[in-house]
């Protein structure tokens, strides 16, 4: 099992949970005094694609990354997305190298210096990686693609078990917006929503 910890990184135990041991070797953490520490990390989201339990993404404060080796190692594959911040990750549920992400852009706010997050130049793209994080592509058929200041949180998207795979991505902006190709065209949900914080997604029948 693994556990993803904001400003921590991420523990693994084989053992049940008798004991931990940290897995972040390989992941950045630019805000600390050393670039790559062995405990400090902010990790978002981290998953595994059932079919292949050794190898895990994580979306993390500072990039992308994917391990092969149940997490003892891990490599950076954010090159080719806009932003290496981002909340939010997806997996899609029948092929193992097939990942998505939200990349994201910050601004200080005007009250009280807080950040305020929104998808990078303000565009809404869920891009795609089909190769395991080599390359990536934008998705934007049916998304908004001007003056889109949308923020998805660590748990605002989901995939489902249905072949082609549907993706469903959540705002904090109340909107939910999904797919039913795999991410090739979109269409918006529902909206006037309370702020999303969560996206699930069941079979019925």
């Amino acid at each position: 099992m693994w556990v993803g910890i904001s400003a921590a990184g991420v523990f693994a135990t084989t053992d049940g949970g008798k004991t931990w041991n940290t897995a972040n070797h390989g992941v950045r953490a630019d805000f600390q005094p050393e670039r790559y520490p062995e405990v400090g990390q902010c990790t978002h989201k981290v998953l595994s694609p059932s079919a292949r339990p050794d190898t895990l993404y994580q979306q993390n404060h500072c990039g992308v990354y994917r391990s092969d080796s149940a997490g003892r190692e891990w490599q950076d594959i954010s090159e080719g997305l806009p932003s290496r911040f981002g909340f939010v990750l997806g997996l899609h549920s029948q092929d193992p190298d097939t990942l998505y992400v939200v990349p994201e852009d910050q601004a200080v706010g005007d009250e009280g210096g807080g950040m305020l997050r929104y998808t990078s130049e303000a565009k809404f793209r869920v891009y795609r990686s089909r190769n395991g994080g080599q390359d990536w592509q934008p998705l934007t058929r049916g998304l908004p693609q001007r003056h889109a200041y949308l923020h998805v949180m660590r748990e605002g998207m989901a995939t489902d078990s249905l072949d082609p795979c549907g993706i469903y991505v959540g705002t904090a902006n109340r909107q939910v917006f999904y797919s039913r190709d795999d991410g090739d065209h979109w269409e918006l949900l529902v909206e006037y929503m309370p702020p999303i914080n969560s996206v699930s997604c069941g079979l019925i029948g």
